[in-house]
């Protein structure tokens, strides 16, 4: 009884020093995408380098597995997310108060940290469907992307260009890690999908037994989309490289894409923020080992494609480091 009484002492007073150290840390989230795509592995490379310096910022960050772009700048924006993974895209309507945000005006709360890698608007068809380009979608089952998703806008912008409209297709509205299996079993023709490559959902599209080809986008309503639409540009997919058992001939595909941010609110502490950013700018060539996609990144082009204004916590160490000599005035709010 004695030794019962005891334990129960000792454990309730590592209970009660456990509380207090608690008391010390500030719990931060970062929503990213689904678990296939780049956003997922992107938040846990960030929350790794964040977390290794517990001891300095106190801070513990933790990911969240997410609907994406558009999920992720309401969640920001409604305080159940402090960190959001959105595409470049998304983050212009919201702050414009366009697409998903037209009726609910400009998000003027919302503020960016810093950019990352470029996301490819990627088309992935079976071999045996008859696409060889976007044309060639009508009629045919597609997957555009789940709403909540930056994919499904840039999807209905590519076949607007195209001059398809959702009656000429049959399309289906699913998360981007179902969309392999439904290729390979043939419900649906092809899939959109905007992502950083490689990515591990088109690389099980790629490797199953059902051949699978990228699909360039290409061609003069490219070109008028690229006049009208300012945050997209030409991105190359090098498919040979990343995916080898693709049906493709050529080793690489071109398309067009935007740019993968990291987004915050205007309320998120400015210390959490600067050490955030400190940790992946300070140590830039580690990050850029933790994924493919990072490796052509540089502190220069992570300070572009942004259209909110930079979190001041962001802008302390930006110009701490001299790295405010890249950044457009406008970003930039005293």
């Amino acid at each position: 009884m004695r030794k019962l009484v005891y334990g129960l002492l000792v454990f309730m007073f590592m209970l009660t020093l456990g509380f207090a150290a608690n008391a010390k840390v500030t719990f931060v989230t970062i929503g990213t995408g689904g678990v296939t795509g780049v956003y997922y592995p992107t938040g846990g490379a960030i929350s790794k380098m964040v977390n290794a310096k517990f001891k300095q910022y106190h801070i513990k960050m933790t990911v969240e597995s997410t609907g994406g772009s558009v999920y992720n700048i309401n969640a920001v924006l409604s305080g159940d997310l402090d960190f959001g993974i959105c595409q470049s895209d998304r983050e212009y309507e919201a702050w414009n108060g366009l697409a998903e945000w037209k009726n609910r005006g400009p998000q003027k709360n919302l503020r960016s940290v810093f950019g990352l890698y470029n996301e490819s608007i990627t088309l992935v068809a079976r071999a045996d469907a008859g696409i060889n380009s976007v044309y060639d979608l009508k009629g045919k089952r597609v997957n555009l992307g789940n709403p909540g998703s930056g994919q499904l806008q840039n999807a209905k912008d590519i076949l607007k260009a195209f001059g398809i409209s959702l009656s000429d297709i049959h399309p289906e509205y699913v998360k981007a890690v179902e969309t392999p299996g439904l290729l390979q079993d043939g419900r649906i023709d092809a899939f959109f999908y905007t992502v950083g490559h490689p990515n591990g959902a088109i690389k099980e599209a790629t490797s199953g037994r059902i051949k699978v080809k990228i699909i360039p986008i290409t061609g003069k309503p490219v070109e008028e989309l690229l006049k009208t639409h300012l945050y997209y540009a030409k991105s190359e997919i090098p498919v040979k490289k990343f995916y080898p058992m693709a049906a493709n001939k050529k080793d690489v595909v071109w398309t067009i894409g935007v740019k993968a941010l990291v987004v915050t609110s205007k309320n998120e502490p400015d210390k959490v923020v600067y050490a955030i950013t400190k940790e992946v700018f300070d140590h830039l060539d580690q990050f850029k080992k933790l994924h493919p996609a990072f490796a052509t990144l540089t502190k220069k082009n992570m300070l572009e494609g942004m259209t909110a204004p930079i979190h001041p916590g962001a802008l302390k160490y930006y110009k701490e480091s001299g790295l405010i000599k890249y950044i457009p005035k406008k970003l930039i709010q005293q």
